[in-house]
């Protein structure tokens, strides 16, 4: 059986990412669910999901700034509306992530964090999670 939920994402800087443990930690363990896989989407074209270093914050720091330095702001993008490299950085990234579940709690390296990924805000976003038994 399957359970899903809407999360809201408030960013508060264009790019930026936003550790979302706690938040899919909590679901999973109100769910009832022991064993199974937690799906993480973001339905954006301009925001994207990672699994990476969370406990040295220097490392999202690093990330961003060498995703800016990749695909800069400013630059001759055939995109009309300005924000032509979130989307490219979105598709970089990516919008999903797969976490398995263990004794009702995700299953993560000692050091990995699960970030939102934001990349034209600041904005209010949408992020859903899906937790499959088993």
């Amino acid at each position: 059986m399957a359970q899903v939920k809407e999360l809201s994402i408030e960013s508060h800087e264009r790019n930026q990412l936003i550790k979302l443990n706690d938040r899919v930690a909590t679901f999973i363990a109100e769910s009832g669910v022991k064993e199974g896989v937690c799906y993480i989407y973001v339905p954006h074209t301009t925001a994207g999901v990672i699994i990476n270093e969370g406990a040295d914050p220097t490392v999202a720091s690093d990330l961003l700034e060498t995703l800016s330095r990749l695909v800069p702001h400013q630059a001759s993008y055939s995109h009309p509306e300005g924000n032509a490299d979130s989307h490219i950085k979105s598709a970089l990234v990516g919008s999903s992530a797969t976490v398995f579940v263990r004794n009702a709690a995700p299953v993560l390296g000692t050091w990995q964090s699960i970030f939102f990924c934001e990349f034209d805000g600041p904005r209010r976003r949408k992020l859903w999670l899906k937790l499959i038994d088993g």
